[in-house]
């Protein structure tokens, strides 16, 4: 399984992927069957009439698995393929002395492989299909064999991704909040001579409809069938999470239960007999500290003891909803049993209580049956009976009954702690989100986040800068001149180099947002942000989107998927890139250093809180013009403050490093190469006079000062020379082919007051925001083995077209206009291709018109 396959997953697909994998399922069998490798998984519905095979594993479970394997379909036994039907379908078979027959969707469930045919090889060393008795042995007891697909399904905020990095050595990143794993990841790790495929799912509260995540969830355990689930349960908060444990009971699937954090249990003083519990639910549990590691070989231990149906505690139950919501859901079975299109993929007990709880998505799936109608007619009549049994929704009384059950599971098994300790959580949100000084710390802890960046950035970033200047100084001291040696120093360590000395900055950044999302703040700010940002007609968790995109905008997109409400998702999206990212940050330092050194952080500040002021003003706009709506409620989980732990957050900066990094040598690199060519070529070109006769007069001129030793001159001749060279390569660069791309856009840009160079690096940026300082530097002769490695920014400052106020304009134009390709990719995946357009064409009409009057009025002021 790939990437891909778990992407075809997500969304609002509904049920069509189930559609589509049956119908792929009854095309028939693979016609190469008899060339199969040892190796290769065929199932019962892929072999033709007379051939004998041996059961391999029989896929699924619940009610479908345990049918089959009721009938005889277990592992070893030899089934022959009778006859087909004249249709195809069904097909009868004969296994243990009997005949029987199964639908081809069924028999598709049923890994075998051949163990009789008369195209016998000669050549034992490949294999056609053809396994004795000991072959077979050798196969069932093969590692290759032994693999076990894992689903990792828990609540936000439960500890699941930590769980999953601890056992695949994944640097995931760990949020404590909603919505840090928006897609589901998939690593491959071997244990104890089995080969385990780990799937870490969304964190979802529920299976539910509600939001994506949870319809993700389900639907990947639906169409994926993992063999085994791991619920990850938070132990300081069993009530609430075991709901999503009880809706697992409901499907019939095979759980073990990782009670994580279990140590929190026991620093409360409370009590919880646990293998009583596992008990009394049918599901293993294992005490386990994800943030320490401890517990994860006994969990991985269980799994398999599951898998191999080696755990006796392993068991079925149906959670008692009461008479008569139980003879509802038995009439609704006894219907949906005779419907092997619903019983196949999922438990007739599941779909009849998803169908009392009127969940959209179960009926979806209903109306693909034949008897579609009867169904549905029952399902009213029953709800009809329940409601009015009970005066209330039935949805809510279903639900209730799953938390009457859970209250009941722990009220056997959980002891309260005899004295109730204020928590250390409590404490600090007095302080956190207090109605005066919540937003002031909030604001505080911003513009620290942003002068901390700027101003312990700068000292590992001089180091850096002094690092890749003497390796251009090197090049330059051993390479003889020509192209090649221009490239080498100009483009590539000019280029990459003037955009990596940033790294320290990116980092610095991250190390922020990281232990923001660690401790469990970044939920706090979305609460104290809250009535703003429903005055503005965003839903509170909005902001957890916006501030991830201070980090990057592409995770900032899809982290969008936390808010329920579509039209919210949409808005969302379409205002996130006025969230600042750190691929604009190098652009930042550079002209604020140049032109901004004594007001660096509150400059810094003000772009970030500038692009804060335009998401809330077309916020507003588009609430009112695109989505008029009514508001969705804010329901938050407000996680326990946590200690951040260090090795997750080095592992997080060292993931957004090694991105950084890999863009350098990408898209930044390539980007640079381009950048050089364009402006080195052509190399002939119609100069306004002789700089070549100049300069060699000027050099008469130093050598004669020299010899005279005569200081002035001496100075003066160096001026010279040092000018002329400058007007060359300022002239050639005119005439060069990115002179003439600039001359070209300078009309549309020109009244914003940025020069040719400043507009061709704008249109590069459009690529990633990072390759505009390689493009200056490239642009403005920055060369690498100059004593004065990388002064890109005296450069820029010296330059007679930019001053403070064009310094201030462009960096305000590179705040709001195109995103970058990476980010309109992710917009469309989302939300769709019209809205990836309207996300670029507004975003840049903003920025031109919002730095024209910017550009003037200050003309007009300064």
């Amino acid at each position: 399984m790939n990437m891909s396959d778990l992407k075809e997953t997500g969304g609002c697909g509904k049920h069509i992927r189930c559609k589509r994998r049956r119908t792929h399922e009854r095309r028939g069998f693979h016609e190469n069957r008899g060339n199969a490798s040892l190796d290769s998984k065929m199932t019962l519905a892929q072999f033709k009439d007379g051939d004998k095979v041996r059961i391999l594993k029989v896929l699924g479970y619940g009610a479908f698995r345990k049918r089959l394997t009721e009938m005889g379909f277990v592992r070893g036994e030899v089934v022959t393929v009778v006859k087909n039907a004249p249709l195809k379908d069904p097909v009868e078979y004969s296994i243990m002395g009997y005949d029987i027959s199964l639908r081809r969707t069924e028999a598709a469930h049923i890994l075998v492989i051949l163990c009789d045919t008369e195209n016998i090889s000669n050549d034992d060393s490949e294999y056609y299909g053809i396994i004795d008795d000991e072959k077979l042995k050798n196969k069932l007891n093969s590692k290759e064999d032994k693999k076990i697909h894992v689903a990792f399904v828990g609540n936000p905020n439960c500890g699941k991704t930590t769980l999953y990095n601890g056992a695949t050595g994944s640097t995931e990143h760990v949020g404590n909040y909603s919505g840090v794993t928006v897609d589901a990841k998939v690593a491959n790790i071997t244990f104890k001579d089995y080969k385990f495929e780990l799937v870490d799912l969304p964190g979802t509260y529920s299976l539910t409809s509600f939001s994506q995540e949870e319809k993700y969830v389900r639907e990947y355990i639906i169409d994926h069938k993992p063999d085994i689930i791991i619920n990850v349960v938070d132990a300081s908060n069993l009530q609430r999470n075991l709901y999503l444990t009880s809706q697992l009971i409901d499907m019939d699937v095979k759980v073990v239960l990782a009670l994580n954090m279990y140590d929190e249990i026991k620093s409360n003083g409370a009590i919880l007999d646990y293998k009583k519990l596992g008990a009394m639910l049918g599901i293993p549990i294992i005490p386990t500290i994800g943030s320490k590691k401890v517990g994860l070989e006994d969990l991985l231990d269980k799994v398999v003891d599951v898998f191999e149906d080696r755990d006796p505690s392993v068991r079925h139950i149906h959670i008692n909803y009461g008479q008569i919501i139980e003879e509802s859901i038995s009439r609704l079975r006894e219907r949906i049993n005779k419907e092997y299109k619903i019983t196949d993929y999922v438990s007739s007990r599941y779909a009849a209580i998803k169908l009392l709880e009127k969940c959209p998505d179960a009926e979806e799936f209903i109306v693909e049956c034949d008897s579609a109608d009867d169904i549905f007619a029952l399902q009213d009549k029953e709800i009809e009976k329940i409601e009015n049994s009970y005066n209330d929704n039935s949805e809510t009384i279903l639900t209730d009954a799953k938390f009457g059950f859970i209250a009941g599971a722990l009220k056997e098994t959980f002891t309260e702690p005899t004295v109730k300790r204020r928590r250390n959580t409590d404490y600090i949100d007095s302080f956190i989100t207090h109605k005066v000084w919540g937003i002031p710390i909030f604001i505080s802890l911003m513009f620290i986040t942003f002068y901390c960046t700027f101003a312990f950035g700068q000292y590992p970033m001089e180091w850096i800068e002094s690092g890749v200047g003497a390796i251009g100084n090197l090049v330059s001291s051993y390479m003889p001149n020509g192209a090649l040696k221009d490239l080498l120093v100009e483009g590539v360590i000019g280029g990459v180099g003037g955009v990596i000395v940033f790294l320290p900055n990116i980092l610095i950044l991250f190390l922020f947002i990281s232990l923001m999302e660690d401790t469990g703040y970044m939920a706090r700010a979305a609460f104290i942000v809250d009535r703003v940002m429903h005055k503005i007609g965003l839903h509170g968790k909005s902001f957890i989107p916006l501030i991830m995109g201070f980090g990057c905008n592409v995770p900032a997109v899809m982290a969008t998927r936390t808010l329920e409400n579509k039209n919210d998702r949409i808005l969302t999206i379409l205002i996130s890139p006025f969230m600042s990212c750190s691929a604009r940050l190098p652009v930042y330092i550079v002209f604020i250093g140049a032109f901004f050194p004594t007001n660096s952080a509150l400059v810094l500040f003000s772009m970030y809180f500038i692009g804060i002021c335009l998401a809330v003003l077309f916020a507003k706009i588009f609430k009112k013009v695109l989505f008029k709506n009514e508001e969705a409620p804010f329901v938050m989980e407000l996680p326990p403050y946590r200690m951040p732990v260090a090795r997750v957050v080095i592992k997080h900066m060292w993931t957004k490093a090694s991105q950084y990094l890999k863009k350098m040598g990408g898209i930044i690199l390539v980007a640079s190469i381009l950048i050089w060519v364009l402006g080195y070529f052509p190399r002939e070109v119609n100069y306004t006079q002789d700089y070549d006769l100049s300069i060699s007069k000027s050099e008469s001129n130093l050598k004669e000062a020299i010899s005279l030793n005569d200081s002035l001159r001496i100075n003066k001749e160096k001026g010279n020379i040092a000018l002329l060279k400058s007007s060359k390569q300022e002239e050639h660069q005119k005439n060069s082919y990115i002179g003439k791309i600039g001359e070209a856009v300078s009309p549309v840009l020109s009244p914003l007051g940025f020069d040719w160079k400043m507009s061709v690096s704008l249109m590069t940026g459009v690529v990633a925001k990072e390759v505009i300082v390689s493009t200056m530097g490239v642009l403005y002769q920055v060369d690498a083995s100059d004593d004065d490695a990388f002064n890109l920014q005296e450069k820029i400052k010296t330059s007679k077209s930019v001053t403070p106020l064009v310094a201030f304009v462009f960096m305000l134009f590179i705040l709001i206009y195109f995103p970058c390709i990476a980010v309109v990719v992710a917009v469309a995946k989302e939300a769709g291709l019209k809205w990836a357009l309207f996300l670029a064409a507004y975003t840049t009409i903003v920025a031109w018109i919002v730095s024209f009057m910017v550009y003037n009025i200050g003309i007009l002021l300064l």
